[in-house]
């Protein structure tokens, strides 16, 4: 039997800089890439692409990685956009969606990441607190401390995926200016921070499993956000 083929949704950029010509470009992180290829499976990037597309391309993979990326726009849980919200990208929020309602008809596992959770929480009807900057002493946006350190408790509750992986509690790192509101059925919430803000999500009935968090920012330097990935690839 091969390697699970793990695609990644990927983002877009009209401009890419100078070092690559300002050439508009498809990309994800490389951290997804590289931690996916250690724990054994073969990365493969899904470009931004009309809605319709999205059963061929679920189609070919065995599961799919939402990664994270640009505010998501209000529009798609039926609020206006707040001051803090990002001008987002509207062609990668309706693909993404689109691919999700795929990987469910198809029964392809789903692992989410930062934006990506957030996105699975609407694409079931969920809303998100649009800006969580005063929510709490927590800061919840880390920057300038190193991506890889965790900067603040998580519990994860009891028999939960994330039980598996991390243990009942754990430290994660954290860059995120919005979170998960109202959770959407049938999501339950199996992870939180020590003020309430949802860290981790889990389907009653699908094979899905999503994090507030990067552990693909960690994936070298710390041995839990290795493991988070080898479940993905090899269990999820």
């Amino acid at each position: 039997m091969g390697k699970p083929i793990i695609g990644i949704a990927a983002n877009e950029v009209q401009d890419a800089g100078d070092v690559l010509h300002h050439l508009p470009i498809a990309y994800t992180p490389l951290g997804y890439v590289r931690a996916i290829q250690q724990a054994g499976g073969l990365p493969l990037l899904v470009p931004i692409s009309e809605p319709a597309a999205a059963k061929d391309y679920v189609s070919q993979i065995d599961k799919l990685v939402l990664a994270g990326g640009q505010d998501i726009s209000p529009k798609f849980y039926g609020q206006e956009a707040h001051q803090a919200t990002g001008s987002g990208l509207l062609a990668r929020d309706e693909f993404e969606l689109a691919l999700i309602d795929e990987a469910l008809l198809q029964k392809k596992p789903i692992f989410a990441v930062c934006r990506g959770m957030q996105l699975v929480n609407v694409a079931f009807g969920g809303t998100l607190q649009q800006d969580i900057s005063t929510f709490s002493e927590i800061i919840h946006m880390q920057a300038p401390i190193p991506k890889e350190v965790p900067t603040h408790a998580i519990v994860t509750a009891e028999k939960s995926m994330l039980a598996r992986v991390y243990g009942q509690k754990t430290k994660v790192n954290s860059f995120h200016h919005q979170a998960v509101d109202r959770l959407a059925r049938p999501l339950q919430k199996t992870a939180w921070s020590p003020d309430g803000i949802i860290e981790g999500i889990e389907h009653v009935g699908q094979r899905l499993l999503a994090v507030q968090w990067h552990p693909d920012f960690a994936y070298d330097a710390l041995i839990q956000e290795q493991a988070v990935f080898k479940y993905v690839v090899d269990v999820l």
